[in-house]
């Protein structure tokens, strides 16, 4: 249990960390300024009142903020993949993987490419993921228990 509030503790860090902060605000700073920009030709020329504008314009950065706890971890790189890993997973061969091709894993096509030494993969064969490298899982046949 100590273990799972610590990382929550150094995810939260994460979030709140100046570097992640930045991006999240400078990536959504042009689209507000297009807002605002909209409003005040509304404004100018079909007589939107001044507290309309800008309630309305802080809607929208209050929208923002709101949704910055669900979207942080898109802004940080550096966060560790291994809550969303795939590696270790199960999925099933969509075709014969003899080097590469595509596996179903969680119910998504993935592009597969077999591990360093690993045999040659039949359709519908179940497959486990090794590692992630990039959108490509490095995938080997399950060992049934039973051919050993």
């Amino acid at each position: 249990m100590r273990k799972a509030s610590h990382n929550l503790d150094a995810a939260e860090k994460r979030m709140w960390s100046a570097s992640v902060l930045g991006k999240y605000w400078a990536l959504q700073l042009p689209e507000a300024a297009l807002v605002v920009a909209i409003l005040l030709l509304f404004q100018e020329w079909l007589g939107f009142p001044a507290w309309l504008t800008w309630s309305l314009t802080g809607l929208w950065v209050a929208k923002d903020a709101a949704l910055y706890p669900l979207v942080w971890r898109s802004y940080d790189h550096g966060y560790p993949a291994t809550m969303h890993s795939l590696d270790g997973e199960h999925g099933v061969a969509t075709e014969r993987l003899d080097r590469s091709g595509y596996v179903k894993v969680r119910g998504e096509l993935w592009h597969a490419e077999l591990d360093r030494g690993a045999r040659p993969v039949d359709k519908d064969e179940a497959v486990q993921v090794q590692v992630t490298r990039g959108h490509t899982l490095i995938v080997s046949a399950v060992v049934n228990v039973r051919e050993c």
